[in-house]
């Protein structure tokens, strides 16, 4: 059984002894949201320095003014071993074994996060998930340039970050029933986009002269954030006297009484029975999981090509220099946070999740060709085209990711059991991550052959991912029509 932390039990004995339960659910339920809001901006933070610093791991001092560098000074040339033509390729290893190492691991984070305690679940992730960026960087603090080590930070690094999502989404989902979750969750998942953002802008003012620090400073970040989570989260409503919105009760009349007055009676409640966590096989059974787990595949395949991928890109294709290629590119994560929104918004409308995936997804592939065609004209329309992209191609990722696992997760065919939360979240986003994996890692040697081929390879994704959600799509539109004939019959009857 989850245990409150020292700390938690020392506010709930000073401050909330006499506090209505309605006002202390308020309180906890923005406390946890924020809480878990910085969780994952740190995971995605410590994700970020790899795609900004390989844009100077094969950088050739002769392009250089000097030509020679100060030996004073602590610059580099040509790090070994990526000093060669197949760099690209072996940066492509270096991305896919954090990648890999995360869609595996996260079916794995899945299963564990729904048998324990999430504080210390997610503390132990982010400290070591700390230690392991860290290392990365701390190759060149050694002069190591071998490859084994560089692949192995990632593999560790990667096995360590499964920890978030799982872990966060479960948190926050037990804090929050369905209702408003599109947008309560679109606003929230924010923390990724903003999470590129710093991670970028941290990773870029290092990468020119001590690019060990773009990804110690990260770590640092993420170990700390991690323990002040193993000091002030709640990850359940009940350790604090509050019922879970997920789970199913019944109700038993009680009276509470707040020193000699009485209190106005509430409804103490306890679950039905025990609940236990699903098994793999049974959350696949789920209607809408694995259309969505699949969609998210090359959802998540496009994303993180450009997560990793767009500085690169923008250096080779426009006049700007690798930090101002980093700058630039967190502008696609600027639209992203805008994406997630809208799409929340859009599904709480209408209920139709599905839907506001395709039409996002029909409307990207164009504007993906648009910003390939024309993102060297101008910075303005460079950063434009990049918001745009970034809102269409990070919407249907953002809602899937969290509104959509969260609403499956506590599906009616569960009956109300609140213990299947973390299983959905990773399958569909493990899935998702495999998808993660393969983009950055054939978007590599693709590149070498042009660019044009990496956007094609992008766009045809993003195809496939709308062509899974049709049946899911028709669906809705079908209840939709249902539903209007239904009502204007009503309308029209005597």
């Amino acid at each position: 059984m989850a245990r409150l932390p020292l700390s938690i039990q020392a506010i709930e004995s000073s401050c909330c002894v006499n506090v209505p339960h309605n006002k202390k659910r308020r309180a906890y339920s923005i406390w946890m949201w924020v809480l878990t809001f910085f969780i994952y901006c740190s995971y995605h933070l410590s994700r970020k320095p790899i795609s900004v610093v390989k844009n100077v791991l094969n950088q050739n001092c002769t392009d250089l003014t000097p030509p020679v560098p100060n030996p004073n000074n602590s610059h580099w040339c040509d790090w070994k071993p990526f000093d060669k033509d197949n760099s690209a390729t072996l940066l492509g290893m270096v991305d896919s074994s954090f990648l890999f190492a995360y869609a595996i691991g996260m079916f794995i984070s899945g299963f564990i996060a729904e048998r324990m305690d999430l504080r210390i679940f997610l503390s132990v992730g982010m400290i070591f998930s700390g230690v392991f960026c860290a290392m990365f960087g701390l190759g060149k603090s050694f002069g190591i340039h071998q490859l084994w080590f560089y692949i192995l930070a990632q593999i560790l690094c990667g096995l360590m970050q499964t920890t978030g999502w799982p872990g966060v989404v479960t948190a926050l989902g037990n804090w929050y029933g369905k209702g408003n979750r599109g947008l309560i969750f679109g606003i929230w998942n924010s923390h990724t986009s903003l999470g590129n953002i710093l991670g970028t802008l941290i990773a870029a003012a290092f990468v020119s002269n001590q690019w060990s620090l773009s990804f110690i400073i990260p770590g640092i970040i993420i170990g700390s954030v991690g323990i002040i989570t193993l000091f002030f989260m709640v990850p359940l409503p009940e350790m604090v006297g509050l019922p879970n919105p997920n789970a199913s009760y019944e109700e038993s009349p009680t009276v509470s009484y707040v020193g000699k007055e009485k209190e106005e009676e509430i409804k103490s409640q306890e679950p039905v029975e025990k609940e236990t966590a699903i098994g793999f096989m049974s959350a696949l059974k789920i209607p809408g999981v694995i259309e969505f787990s699949l969609c998210l595949f090359f959802a998540k395949l496009v994303s993180y090509t450009f997560l990793y991928w767009l500085p690169n890109y923008i250096l080779n294709n426009t006049p700007y220099s690798p930090e101002e290629s980093a700058n630039l590119s967190t502008f696609f994560d600027v639209g992203g946070i805008a994406g997630g929104i809208l799409a929340g918004v859009l599904s709480d409308k209408t209920g139709m999740s599905a839907s506001t995936c395709i039409v996002m997804l029909i409307v990207a592939i164009p504007m993906m060709f648009v910003y390939q065609a024309f993102c060297a004209v101008s910075l303005g329309l460079n950063i434009f085209l990049l918001l745009v992209v970034g809102l269409l191609v990070n919407g249907p990722y953002a809602l899937i990711t969290t509104a959509v696992s969260a609403d499956l997760g506590t599906h009616e065919c569960l009956k109300g059991n609140a213990k299947a939360l973390a299983t959905v979240t990773a399958i569909i986003d493990g899935t998702g991550s495999i998808g993660a994996a393969v983009g950055p890692l054939i978007a590599g040697p693709i590149s070498e052959a042009g660019w044009d081929y990496v956007f094609y390879m992008l766009m045809f994704s993003d195809l496939l991912a709308l062509m899974l959600l049709l049946r899911l799509g028709l669906h809705e539109m079908n209840n939709w029509w249902m539903e209007r004939r239904r009502r204007r019959d009503t309308l029209l009857s005597p």
